[in-house]
């Protein structure tokens, strides 16, 4: 601990500074746990973006420029982007399956967050017994000059094996994606004539049941037989469990007044089908 209090003794931090990493600290904190625990991918992505454009704001604030503008335009600005982009093509309503398609993820997960937090608590604890290299030092030659003397002289191993394994995982997942058409694109005539085949329902679907003033769409249209029609109400109503009942008084009235109507076009009247329909509703 003797080397962090040198450094905090040596090193004056500016009340703009302080300010900008007390306000911007939880920010990127609640921007972290909103990406592991939203449910919607999407989200998920956003708040990451969040994260990482908070992230190279530290880095600008600490003299690192050419890391925040990196942090920015390729992370940000183009894996992000990415990201994105993949979303809208899945569909940013489409329900994730909570099933596990790899076994054991869940195990290799925990395994790579405690890799993770050993690696950062050993990082922390050399960096507490060793001595510090401060920025003016670092930036001695310039930001941008003294990243590459380091990615290409003392961690230039690391950073080919880097590149290899990030192209590796672009091709691999090309490769999965990629599926080769080897049948014939069948033409609409051929697609037309197997849903008569198959018998799909080919003329538009019934309406659903009408009453009163109002147009009840969650209510199953009538068959001529009395009975209710599953066909009438949308798929995502009954998914939803939304669908309401017909009440035999309704079918009672409805058959009654269907009764009425036909006696009173069976005698003729003057007034046509219509004077039946209103002697009935009163």
């Amino acid at each position: 601990m003797s080397a962090l209090l040198t450094l905090a003794a040596e090193t004056s931090t500016s009340g703009g500074e302080a300010a900008q990493f007390w306000i911007m600290a939880p920010l990127a904190v609640a921007g972290a746990l909103g990406t592991v625990l939203m449910k919607r991918a999407v989200h998920s992505a956003l708040c990451l973006a969040g994260t990482m454009i908070i992230l190279a704001l530290f880095y600008l604030a600490n003299g690192a420029y050419f890391l925040g503008v990196v942090q920015i335009v390729v992370y940000t600005g183009a894996v992000m982007m990415l990201f994105l982009f993949v979303l809208m093509l899945v569909g940013v309503s489409a329900a994730d399956s909570l099933k596990e398609t790899l076994k054991g993820q869940r195990l290799l997960a925990a395994a790579c967050g405690l890799g993770l937090g050993i690696l950062l608590i050993a990082g922390i604890g050399q960096a507490s017994v060793q001595s510090f290299t401060g920025l003016g030092e670092a930036n001695a030659g310039g930001n941008v000059q003294g990243i590459a003397s380091l990615l290409f002289t003392r961690y230039v191993v690391a950073f080919e094996v880097t590149g290899v394994l990030l192209t590796i995982a672009a091709v691999g997942a090309t490769m999965l994606t990629h599926r080769e058409r080897i049948e014939r694109t069948r033409t609409q005539r051929e697609q037309a004539e197997d849903r008569v085949r198959s018998g799909t329902q080919l003329p538009p679907l019934p309406a659903p049941g009408v009453y009163a003033r109002h147009n009840a769409v969650d209510i199953p249209g009538l068959l001529p037989d009395g009975t209710p029609s599953e066909l009438t109400v949308m798929a995502t109503l009954r998914g939803r469990g939304q669908v309401r009942e017909v009440h035999r008084e309704a079918l009672a009235d409805l058959a009654a007044l269907e009764k009425r109507t036909a006696e009173h076009q069976g005698r003729g009247d003057e007034d046509g089908p219509d004077a039946g329909a209103e002697e009935a509703r009163k």
